[in-house]
């Protein structure tokens, strides 16, 4: 109980000292869809992912401690492992597959933390979910929580440079309607789950 009082005031710090500033005045920052987002229960997030910065911008933006599933190389990189890790973040060596990555995000769902999903697994060139896996309608079944489809718009280019001068993408993050989870874990269902998320996000994402 201690160590969760302790994650959350880290968190909460992290959160409005590191990310908040960086989200909000460097890349505008702005959420819609804020009705959506589950305020009682726990869930699992699944989202588009197009940039490192997404598991920050994301948690802070939808105000909840979400705990993402992150590759084990960024905990390594300077800063951006001690904010990841701070905001929840644990490492993934081989993706959602892994049995002791399903075990870890059953733990935590368990414990009724609300826990994040980049659904194709990695960072996609074109911003939009373009393969994604069935590992997060399998957790929404194994726990029977709700899928948030999120999207997280123009994490993909968040600069560009013209003439050797930085220009800041405006990051809008779009929520959906939450997503029931499948009735079976038949293939099918796991199927029919994830097409149905994967084009409520490229939807949202427009």
């Amino acid at each position: 109980m201690k160590h969760h009082i302790v994650q959350k005031i880290i968190y909460q710090l992290v959160s409005k000292l590191f990310v908040f500033p960086i989200y909000k005045f460097v890349f505008k920052g702005h959420l819609i869809g804020r009705e959506n987002i589950p305020q009682k229960d726990s869930f699992i997030m699944v989202s588009n992912h197009g940039s490192l910065l997404d598991p920050p911008f994301l948690g802070h933006a939808l105000g909840r401690n979400i705990s993402f599933m992150a590759k084990a190389e960024l905990f390594k990189i300077p800063l951006l492992g001690f904010v990841i890790k701070a905001c929840g973040a644990y490492p993934v060596k081989r993706g959602i597959a892994d049995k002791n990555t399903i075990k870890t995000a059953c733990k935590k769902l368990s414990n009724d933390n609300s826990i994040g999903i980049f659904i194709d697994g990695t960072r996609q060139k074109n911003g939009r979910v373009n393969k994604p896996k069935q590992g997060a309608a399998l957790l929404a079944f194994k726990n029977q929580k709700k899928l948030l489809p999120v999207a997280i718009v123009n994490s993909h280019r968040l600069i560009r440079f013209k003439f050797f001068f930085p220009f800041f993408s405006k990051i809008i993050i779009k929520v959906g309607k939450p997503v029931q989870p499948p009735k079976t874990s038949s293939r099918d269902d796991l199927r029919f789950v994830t097409k149905n998320l994967q084009d409520n996000i490229n939807n949202l994402i427009g």
